[in-house]
Parts: structure tokens; C-alpha cells; sequence
């Protein structure tokens, strides 16, 4: 018992410290087409990016960039989202022969982290999802040795919290495997701290703001 309290405290201060390097970050806000933009520039000079639905205030992007070692900008490494080469490679020659390999992308719900995996053509019991605390990941394998995939969750990295295998589920349908894990109510609390803050920075429909943040 002492064990589970030490570790919700500490899980505890370090969802609170990135509450505050979230705050302490300086954004800007951007209103077009349905979705709330928000870039953050941290102290560290890493940048993020988000895209909320404005009617249903779900995250629909999340991208991370960093300076590179010569001072420039690194590439966007999409977190949350579309990969950045899935639009084009719909209408790409050179990609057409591959467009029926997996397609792995997360895609988050108001409760639950999710993840979709397209063209996964197999029934769901070839399936296994499955959490390993130890290695802070989630590994999806197939029992025809088809597919396999190993990933992590940042927001909980981020955030210090246990990765607990009882919030995992999957289902399969249309050639897709959909994996969800319920948000922790640490991780709710923090979304929902952070949208209220993020709701009420003036945004513009023309291009970026700088909204300065207490």
C-alpha cells in the first residue's frame, strides 16, 4: 500500500510539472476551418503543435520538433494524427504498389488513447494486444506472424504514470485493428486544465497570434 501511495505522489508531481512547463511555454493561436491551432514554444526551444475540433474539443493533431544539432529545425514527428506522408501517398504513384501495407496512426477519443492500424486483412482472434509495465509499451502481434508492432505511450512517460494493462481493449472491423487505453484520471484532469486555458487565448482566422501566458 505504501509502494501504491509513493507512486501516485510521485506519478502526482510529475503530471503537475507538466502542467506547468505547459503553462510556462509560450503559444500562439491560430481559428480556421472548425479547429483551434495552437503552437507552443518551450524554454528548451522544442516546439508543439495541436489541432482541436471546435465543436467537440477532441484533439485531432499532435506534432514535435526540436533543434537539430547544426541549429536548424528538425523535421515534424507527428504524435497524435495523420503521419504527415499519408495524404500524398494516396495519390502517389511511386506508393500505390505498398498502399495495402499496414498503416499505423493514433487517434485519440475524449476518454481513451487509440490507436488505428488500416489493412490488417485477418480475423480478430489472430490478434494479440497486450502491455508490458516493465518496458513501458504496448505490443500488438498476430499469431500468423503477419504483423507486429511495439509503441509507447508519451502522455504517460510524460506524465510518470504506470502503464496498467486492465485499461487496454481492442476491436477489429473493416481491415482495421482499433487499440484503446483509457485515459487515467491524472491524464483527464490535465486535458481538461489545459483546454480551459487554451479556450481562453485569443485565437485569429488570418494567422498567428502571440498570446502571452501568466
Amino acid at each position: 500500500m505504501k509502494e501504491n501511495a509513493r507512486g501516485n505522489f510521485e506519478g502526482n508531481m510529475a503530471v503537475q510539472k507538466w502542467i506547468d512547463v505547459l503553462k510556462l511555454s509560450k503559444k500562439t493561436a491560430l481559428i480556421h476551418d472548425g479547429k483551434r491551432k495552437i503552437h507552443y514554444l518551450f524554454t528548451d526551444g522544442k516546439e508543439m503543435a495541436e489541432e482541436y475540433d471546435m465543436k467537440t474539443d477532441e484533439l485531432i493533431v499532435r506534432k514535435w520538433r526540436h533543434k537539430s544539432t547544426l541549429g536548424g529545425q528538425s523535421s515534424w514527428e507527428v504524435e497524435v494524427g495523420e503521419p504527415l506522408n499519408f495524404t500524398a501517398s494516396l495519390d502517389s504513384d511511386e506508393i500505390k504498389e505498398s498502399s495495402s501495407n499496414p498503416i499505423f496512426m493514433r487517434k485519440d477519443t475524449k476518454s481513451s488513447f487509440q490507436w488505428r492500424i488500416h489493412n490488417l486483412p485477418y480475423p480478430k482472434e489472430v490478434f494479440s494486444v497486450s502491455a508490458v509495465p516493465s518496458d513501458r509499451c504496448i505490443i500488438i502481434k498476430t499469431s500468423n506472424k503477419k504483423y507486429y508492432k511495439k509503441f509507447c505511450i508519451p502522455d504517460l512517460d510524460r506524465s510518470q504514470l504506470p502503464l496498467d494493462g486492465s485499461a487496454l481493449s481492442f476491436t477489429h472491423s473493416n481491415n482495421t485493428l482499433i487499440v484503446s487505453y483509457k485515459k487515467p484520471t491524472e491524464i483527464l484532469r490535465l486535458e481538461q486544465e489545459l483546454l480551459k486555458e487554451l479556450k481562453e487565448l485569443k485565437g485569429t482566422d488570418e494567422g498567428d497570434v502571440d498570446c502571452k501566458t501568466q
